[in-house]
């Protein structure tokens, strides 16, 4: 089969890498691909949101299966147009991305099919959202309706900070039309996991449990960012959180999704909140995580694309997956000054020494080539992920790869996994 992945993070170096493995791929291409993924597919120079130069490409090299990566392209529409065309792809329908796309849609939905999450109202008008906020006890959770780069949620700990942040998002249009209308939801304490399934319209397989570190420094401070860092699996999902979360949160959200006549196909990733053995929903994406898919393709033992290619045939009851029983850790190294403003251009080198430490993978996120050299091309740069039988030595691993990278310019936590190998050492 000719592959095209759409996208250029670390989230798409891990699927070139798992699916360049695979005996049915006999070509693959990136659009637009980076640094890393060179070294697996051939990047093509098209842009993941130009739905109309991705068509063109895809049938211009008659390409078999399409693996779209981001969220924009899915939300724009790309899966409907390849479908049109006649080219297989993987992913959800626009009307299905709306589960990402628009909160208030996802929000309505788990309200209406009864799935647990935070109690919330939605407001197209600065002062009915104030008013509601009024009304709350405790701090909130202010977010904006539509995509925003994963920046638009405020958490606010008075009505002040809320009232605020209303402004911020609808009056000062911080993210711009995302914000045309926003969700006032109740704080959920708790721990956060991430836990992924992929969906062929009715079936839904578990592809397990994650925990990301979205803080960008140690100790989970300082501002949130895109993810600093991922585990798979954390021990808060035993067998059975597991069962309750694939029985209670996400098969009825595929029920749910077709009864309202937009069936989900694609890798279902819900962010949930767990609270004294109880999981509640924060939110959904209709992609694979990043840094998360990093940690999730290093522990697949089955053939990726055959998992891929099932879910977009509506036959994944027949597909069999199966998953090492290691953890796998990813640690991300990031630009100095990120999230904020970073310098771009900055040369890394040792790459290749790093990499070839047993059980480590380099996936590259922000990086692409100057003539041999790479450089760093983005807040969030590499994806430095390891393999090992406890949380603790794949965390060794990793950050000995880590420390044989040279990038005076780059940073990194350095207590990815904190949480599980606290529980370890318990």
């Amino acid at each position: 089969m000719k592959i095209l992945v759409v996208g250029s993070g670390g989230r798409e170096h891990a699927l070139c890498w798992a699916i360049a493995k695979s005996p049915k791929c006999t070509k693959l291409y990136a659009a637009p691909g980076n640094a890393g993924i060179a070294d697996v597919a051939e990047c093509v120079n098209v842009d993941a949101d130009d739905i109309d130069a991705i068509l063109t490409f895809a049938k211009s090299k008659k390409i078999d299966f399409v693996v779209v990566g981001p969220e924009i392209p899915l939300v724009d529409g790309l899966v409907d147009n390849l479908d049109k065309a006649g080219i297989k792809a993987f992913g959800p329908s626009k009307k299905a991305a709306q589960l990402e796309g628009s909160k208030a849609f996802m929000k309505d939905l788990l309200a209406k099919y009864d799935i647990p999450t935070a109690e919330y109202g939605v407001f197209d008008e600065p002062d009915a959202a104030k008013e509601y906020i009024l009304k709350m006890d405790g701090p909130v959770v202010v977010k904006a309706d539509g995509l925003a780069a994963g920046k638009g949620v405020i958490v606010c700990h008075n009505k002040n900070e809320a009232y605020a942040a209303i402004d911020h998002i609808m009056i000062e249009r911080a993210f711009g039309d995302a914000g045309d209308e926003v969700l006032v939801e109740e704080f959920m304490p708790g721990e956060e996991v991430s836990f992924f399934a992929l969906v062929d319209g009715t079936t839904a397989v578990a592809m397990g449990s994650a925990q990301d570190h979205k803080a960008v420094h140690d100790g989970d401070t300082g501002p949130n960012t895109g993810g600093m860092g991922a585990y798979s699996p954390t021990p808060l999902v035993d067998k059975a959180m597991h069962k309750m979360i694939m029985e209670d949160i996400i098969q009825p959200t595929i029920e749910a999704m077709a009864a309202e006549d937009c069936p989900y196909k694609g890798v279902l990733f819900a962010g949930l909140m767990i609270k004294d053995g109880k999981p509640r929903v924060l939110e959904y994406n209709v992609r694979f995580g990043d840094p998360e898919c990093q940690v999730l393709m290093a522990r697949m033992n089955s053939d990726v694309l055959e998992a891929l290619v099932a879910c977009a045939d509506g036959n994944l009851k027949d597909a069999k997956i199966t998953w090492k029983k290691s953890t796998a850790l990813v640690v991300v190294m990031a630009a100095d000054g990120y999230p904020g403003n970073y310098a771009k251009g900055t040369l890394i080198n040792n790459l290749a020494n790093a990499g070839s430490i047993k059980g480590v993978e380099i996936f590259h996120a922000g990086t692409k080539l100057q003539g041999k050299k790479v450089v760093s091309n983005g807040g969030r740069v590499l994806g430095v992920t390891s393999i090992g039988k406890t949380v603790k030595d794949a965390q060794d691993k990793a950050y000995e790869a880590v420390d044989a990278i040279e990038w005076p310019e780059g940073f990194c936590r350095r207590d990815i996994g904190w949480r599980a190998i606290e529980r370890e050492d318990a």
